[in-house]
């Protein structure tokens, strides 16, 4: 398999970390690529004509897209725990947590794109304003989410994971510690594990 990648990306990142909880980080060739928003890649529109990243390419040429999608695939892999629970409560509590985690990096790499790549004279405070709103009133539904136990290893917790690393690389002076003791605790003991260490961000 192929998997088209940015070393800074959050969305990457989360797929390669569930590669490592599930054993198949070696079962992935990675493909470096440089695409923006403005300034997209043309060989990664020939395998995913929305041009984002992560792309996965399968051996037998199938491409799969966004990072969920890519991540549920490499889940169906591996004859370990799931990332994914199967059914019932469980499943939609780990999906609803991870749609947080999403919207938590959407938020912030929105808020990225604005603040790096438009040009100063023409950025949109508010806009940038409500971005972070939504990224702080997410974190403190997380603090106190009870909807799935974010000390276990799912596709929740991987996302809250990686969301609050790109939090804390891109947003350094937004410190998302103050005031969210549980956060703070779950993120520096998933941070410890291999699959943290072996992706952090460049």
């Amino acid at each position: 398999m192929k998997l088209w990648y940015s070393p800074a990306s959050p969305f990457v990142r989360k797929v390669l970390v569930l590669a490592h909880e599930t054993g198949l980080q070696d079962e992935i060739e990675l493909v470096p690529v440089a695409t923006t928003v403005v300034d997209p890649d043309s060989d990664l529109a020939k395998a995913n004509p929305v041009g984002k990243i992560p792309t996965l390419v399968t051996d037998d040429g199938m491409s799969i897209f966004d990072s969920r999608v890519i991540c549920e695939y490499l889940d169906s892999l591996h004859d370990g725990d799931r990332m994914f629970p199967a059914e019932g409560v469980e499943r939609f509590n780990a999906l609803t947590t991870q749609a947080m985690g999403d919207g938590v990096l959407d938020a912030a790499v929105g808020v990225r794109y604005e603040t790096f790549l438009r040009p100063a004279e023409k950025q949109w405070d508010k806009w940038v304003s409500s971005q972070m709103r939504k990224v702080t009133q997410s974190l403190d539904v997380l603090e106190s989410w009870r909807g799935a136990n974010l000390q276990d290893i799912h596709i929740g917790s991987i996302t809250v994971a990686c969301a609050l690393g790109y939090l804390e690389f891109r947003q350094p002076d937004m410190d998302w510690r103050k005031g969210r003791p549980l956060l703070t605790q779950m993120y520096e003991t998933f941070s410890k594990r291999t699959s943290m260490q072996e992706t952090r961000p460049e």
